[in-house]
């Protein structure tokens, strides 16, 4: 019996209504939204001096709490599959999804394919078109998520608790 195709969105809901539209070449799972993010520490970004006022952040990515399990199943379906489609949500988080799945799954998947399809609707001709027109990961649009996460954690780190004593000064003397 030759191996399915497996097709990864983000909802448990649109597994099941894609899964209907797909038919038995496919298996349809769901990530449940993001699977890798930022750890907690304030080492979850690394600054590299590259030049004269040049610096790279370098994020370090986990596993999101409570997201071991969905990987441990996507993994092993994707070791039982031909090929791997990534059909997160059009966005940029949707397209950072796709890209942390691959880069999660790829060692599993060795050199099985990985394509991105995205669909602005979920019908039948929708999701078929997409996934006969499949593309690559939009870099760009992971790189402009990574560069709002980094920016969110690095104010979030560093200016937050800043700006809260500043303020909660400021109060106190009112």
């Amino acid at each position: 019996m030759a191996s399915k195709k497996l097709l990864i969105v983000e909802s448990p809901a649109k597994a099941k209504t894609i899964g209907k539209y797909l038919g038995s070449d496919f298996v349809v799972k769901s990530s449940v939204g993001h699977i890798r993010d930022l750890p907690k520490e304030n080492s979850a970004i690394k600054v590299v001096e590259k030049g004269a006022n040049t610096w790279e952040f370098v994020p370090t990515y986990e596993i999101s709490d409570g997201k071991a399990k969905v990987v441990s199943e996507l993994k092993t379906a994707v070791k039982v599959s031909s090929e791997i489609y990534l059909a997160s949500d059009p966005d940029r988080e949707g397209e950072a999804i796709a890209w942390h799945l691959k880069e999660v799954l790829g060692p599993v998947a060795g050199d099985k394919p990985f394509h991105r399809v995205t669909y602005n609707e979920i019908t039948k001709s929708a999701v078929l078109k997409a996934v006969a027109e499949p593309r690559d990961i939009d870099m760009p649009l992971v790189d402009a998520q990574q560069a709002r996460r980094i920016l969110d954690r690095l104010v979030g780190y560093k200016v937050s608790p800043l700006l809260w004593k500043n303020i909660n000064c400021a109060n106190n003397r009112s």
